[in-house]
C-alpha cells in the first residue's frame, strides 16, 4: 500500500479501519457485473481514433499494480499473478508478459509510476525520491514534502503544511528547465481522446490543500470545504483520486463542472483544454444513473457515510476496475489506473506473509474481479483487437519476516502463518551518535534514506566524508533474523546521485548522501540518546522497497492488443519502466513533446508494427536498444558498478583522502561520456521511427563500441 508519507496525515489521508471492503466484496465471483455495466451501452467517444502501425486503436487500459508479483516471495506458495489467472492467462495468452521489467531509483511507488507514465527518470520529473523526499530552506534545515501531488502544485510541504513552501518555487514535478514536467495526458487530449484516470500518480488531485484550491480557486466553495479541518473526509471522497481530462471536442470539455485543465509549461502549449476533478465533477459522466458501484453492486464510499472516491489504499479489483469499466463505458476511452497490492489486509492495513489466509482469500477476490472486468469488456465490443493492454506493477518489495509454519505451506491447501512478521526499524541518527557522529542531518525514512546535511556543505567537507564513512560501518540486530548485520550496503553523494537520475533541476532537493541499506531495515531520524531502542520491530509494516535489491527493483510487464506479439512469458528482455512510455506511442502513433528515457521494446512488437526502415534493421536495433539501457537504467550495468565504485570511495579512509578523489574523479569522467553515448544512441534508435531513416550502421558500429567500453571501464572501477 502507499506509504502515508504525511507526519500529520492531513495531505495522504488513510482510510479508516474496516472501510476498505464494502459489503459483499469477499464473495464477489467472476459473472457479478454492477449495476451500470450491466445495464448500459457504451457511449462513443466521438473523434479518438489512435491510428496504430498495424490499425485503429480505440481504447487504451493501462492498469499498474502496487506491490504485485509475478515471481514467488515462497518457493512452495503460488506468486500473486498466479494466484490471479484471469490476469496471467489473459496476458500470457493473447499477447506478452515480460518478466525482467526494472524500476527508477529510488524504488517507490510515486517515482515508480510517474517514470512509467511518463518515459522520464526523476532527474526529469522532479520525483526521484519518494515517497516523500526533502528540501532544504534558509535556515540551513530541511523540510518535508510529499511525491504524491497533482502535476501542477507547488511542493506539498509537510513541515508547514498551512503555508507555502519555504524559500523554493519549484513545482512538485519540477523539469530540467526548472518549470512543470511534460503530463503523459497531453498527446491522447490532442488526439480527441479523453484522459480517465482513477488514482494513477500525480495526474488526479492528490490531497485536499494544496490541490483543490490551486485547481479551482482559492475562494471557492470547493477549496473551502477542503480547507475545513472537519470536512477532511468528505473532501478527499469529493475531490481526490478520479479525474479525466477533456479533448477540446468533447462532451466532458462541456460539463457543468469542468475546469480549465493548465499546463502552462508544456512544450508546444496545452491552451483551451478542460479536465472534471473528484467524484463531485467524474460520477455524472461515468455513472449518470447515480453513485458509482464495486464490482457487487456496491455503492463505493470512504467508510464514514461519504459517498465517492474511498481513498488509494480501497483501490482494490473490485473498486478500481469498475471505476475503469465506467469510464471506457461512457466515452474515456483512455484510462490509467492504480491498483493497490494483497500484501496488505484492505480492511485492516496491517501485512500479511506470503500464503497466510488472508492473503489467499484477497487473491481470489481480485482474480474474480479480474474476470468480470475481461468479460464486461468483451461484451461491450472492448477486446485485445481494438484495445491497447498495458498492465504492470510499480515494484517487487521484500517480506520481512521469519518462516513459514507449518514448513511446506502453499497457502491454497494449507494455509502459512508466521510467528515473525515485520520490518526491523532502525533509528539512523542515534546509530550514528553511538559511533561519535553527531553532525546534525536530517533523514528522509526509506529502507534507502536519503541524508541531508544542515546547511547543505558540499560533499568534500570533513562533516559528509565522516558521515559517510561511519554509516559504512553500522551494524545492527536484525529482529527478523536474530543476526546482528550490516544495515548499509551502498552509499552514493551528488557524484553518484547524478549517474543513477536522483538530482533534479532543484538544487535544494539534493541529497548529500543517499544510504541504499540491509532490505530489512527502514531506516529513521530520530532521538541521538536512542540505547537499546535503536531497533525495533513494526509488525504494521512487512514489505520494503526503496532499495536496489533485484528482488525488490525486479518486477513485470504485460501488453495485450493491436501490434503487440504474442511472445507469452518473455523472460529474456531486460525492460525498464522508461520503456513502457515509447513503446505505447509507437503503438498508438502517438508523440510526445520530448524525448523519452526509454526505448521501443522492439522484442515484443509485430514486426508488422514497425517502420519499414527499423523492420530491416531489428536485430542491430534491438542489440544496440540492450546496451543504451544498460548505460542508461539506474540498476542497469553502469548504474550498479558505478554505485559499487561509489560506496568504496565514500567509506574510504587513504591518506589525503587519495581514493575517494581518484574514484569520485572517475565517476564523473564516465558520468559525462555516459550521457554523450546515451545521448548519440537514442537519436540513432528514435530515428528509423520519427523520419523512417536508416540508421547509420557505421555510427551504430562505433556507438556499440563506445558503449561496450564504457560498460567494462565502470565495471573495472568497481573493482
Amino acid at each position: 500500500m502507499r506509504r502515508n508519507a504525511s507526519p500529520s496525515g492531513r495531505f495522504r489521508r488513510l482510510v479508516p479501519v474496516g472501510a476498505l471492503v464494502t459489503a459483499g466484496v469477499l464473495a464477489a465471483t467472476a459473472t457479478s457485473a454492477t449495476a451500470t455495466t450491466a445495464s448500459a451501452a457504451p457511449r462513443s467517444a466521438v473523434g479518438c481514433v489512435l491510428s496504430g502501425p498495424t490499425g485503429p486503436v480505440r481504447h487504451v487500459i493501462y492498469l499498474q499494480f502496487d506491490n504485485t508479483h509475478f515471481t514467488r516471495d515462497n518457493p512452495a506458495v503460488p506468486s500473486d499473478l498466479e494466484q490471479m489467472p484471469n490476469l496471467l492467462n489473459f496476458v500470457t495468452g493473447n499477447g506478452t508478459l515480460v518478466s525482467h521489467e526494472h524500476t527508477p531509483l529510488i524504488s517507490h511507488t510515486a517515482d515508480d509510476i510517474v517514470t512509467s507514465e511518463t518515459g522520464l527518470y526523476g532527474d526529469r520529473h522532479g520525483m526521484p525520491i519518494a515517497n516523500s523526499y526533502n528540501y532544504f530552506v534558509p535556515d540551513g534545515t530541511t523540510h518535508t514534502a510529499g511525491s504524491f501531488a497533482y502535476w501542477t502544485d507547488p511542493m506539498v510541504d509537510f513541515t508547514t503544511p498551512t503555508s507555502a513552501p519555504v524559500g523554493d518555487a519549484s513545482p512538485s514535478l519540477v523539469g530540467p528547465s526548472g518549470g512543470v514536467a511534460p503530463a503523459p495526458w497531453v498527446p491522447y487530449t490532442r488526439a480527441g481522446c479523453d484522459f480517465g484516470t482513477v488514482a494513477a500518480a500525480n495526474t488526479e488531485l492528490e490531497n485536499t490543500v494544496p490541490d483543490v484550491p490551486v485547481v479551482y480557486g482559492a475562494n471557492s466553495p470547493q477549496a473551502k470545504e477542503a480547507e475545513d479541518p472537519n470536512q477532511q473526509n468528505k473532501a478527499a471522497a469529493d475531490f481526490e483520486g478520479l479525474a479525466v481530462h477533456c479533448a477540446r471536442t468533447s462532451a466532458c470539455a462541456s460539463a457543468a463542472n469542468a475546469m480549465p485543465d493548465v499546463l502552462s509549461s508544456e512544450p508546444r502549449g496545452y491552451n483551451g483544454f478542460k479536465a472534471l476533478y473528484g467524484n463531485v465533477a467524474v460520477q455524472p459522466l461515468i455513472s449518470p444513473s447515480g453513485p458509482v458501484r464495486d464490482l457487487s453492486g456496491n455503492v463505493i464510499n470512504d467508510g464514514n457515510g461519504d459517498v465517492g472516491f474511498p481513498g488509494y489504499n480501497a483501490m482494490t479489483g473490485p473498486n478500481a476496475l469498475s471505476y475503469t469499466l465506467d469510464m471506457q463505458l461512457h466515452g474515456v476511452p483512455v484510462t490509467y489506473t492504480y491498483l493497490t497490492d494483497l500484501h496488505e489486509s484492505w480492511q485492516t492495513g496491517n501485512p500479511f506473509g506470503p500464503g497466510e489466509a488472508g492473503y489467499v482469500q484477497q487473491a481470489r477476490t481480485e482474480n474474480a474481479a479480474f474476470g468480470t472486468f475481461f468479460t464486461e469488456l468483451a461484451a461491450h465490443g472492448i477486446t485485445k483487437a481494438n484495445t491497447l493492454f498495458v498492465i504492470t506493477a510499480d515494484e517487487g518489495d521484500h517480506f520481512v519476516g521469519g518462516p513459514a509454519s507449518p514448513a511446506g505451506c502453499d497457502g491454497i491447501h494449507v494455509p502459512c502463518t508466521y510467528s515473525t512478521i515485520g520490518e526491523v526499524d532502525g533509528n539512523l541518527t542515534g546509530l550514528l551518535a553511538a559511533k561519535g557522529v553527531t553532525t546534525p542531518t536530517d533523514v528522509s525514512a526509506d529502507s534507502a534514506p536519503a541524508l541531508y546535511v544542515h546547511g547543505q556543505p558540499a560533499r568534500t567537507t570533513t562533516a559528509v566524508r565522516q558521515l559517510a564513512r561511519t554509516a559504512a560501518t553500522l551494524t545492527a540486530p536484525d529482529l527478523a533474523t536474530g543476526k546482528t548485520v550490516p544495515i548499509v550496503r551502498y552509499l552514493a553523494d551528488p557524484v553518484e546521485e547524478r549517474l543513477l537520475h536522483l538530482v533534479t533541476s532543484d538544487p535544494k532537493r539534493t541529497p548529500s548522501l543517499v544510504l541504499f541499506g540491509n532490505d530489512d531495515f527502514w531506516l529513521t531520524g530520530g532521538d541521538a540518546a536512542c540505547g537499546a531502542s535503536c531497533v525495533s520491530e513494526n509488525p504494521s509494516e512487512a514489505w520494503n522497497h526503496g532499495d536496489v535489491q533485484p528482488q525488490i527493483t525486479t518486477t513485470w510487464l504485460g501488453l495485450v492488443g493491436p501490434g503487440v506479439a504474442r511472445n507469452g512469458v518473455d523472460g529474456t528482455t531486460w525492460s525498464d519502466h522508461t520503456d513502457i512510455r515509447p513503446t505505447m506511442m509507437n503503438l498508438l502513433g502517438l508523440h510526445d513533446d520530448y524525448t523519452s528515457d526509454g526505448r521501443v521494446l522492439l522484442e515484443d512488437l509485430d514486426t508488422r508494427a514497425l517502420p519499414p526502415s527499423v523492420r530491416a534493421h531489428r536485430a542491430e536495433l534491438i542489440r544496440l536498444g540492450q546496451l543504451y539501457t544498460q548505460l542508461n537504467a539506474a540498476v542497469g550495468e553502469f548504474g550498479i558498478d558505478t554505485l559499487m565504485a561509489s560506496t568504496v570511495a565514500l567509506r574510504g579512509n587513504s591518506p589525503g583522502d587519495r581514493d575517494y578523489v581518484t574514484i569520485e574523479n572517475g565517476l564523473q569522467r564516465l558520468g559525462t561520456e555516459r550521457d554523450a553515448v546515451v545521448a548519440a544512441l537514442r537519436d540513432v534508435l528514435t530515428s528509423g521511427f520519427d523520419s523512417h531513416a536508416t540508421p547509420d550502421n557505421g555510427q551504430a558500429g562505433d556507438l556499440t563500441g563506445r558503449a561496450k567500453e564504457l560498460l567494462g571501464e565502470a565495471r573495472q572501477l568497481a573493482g
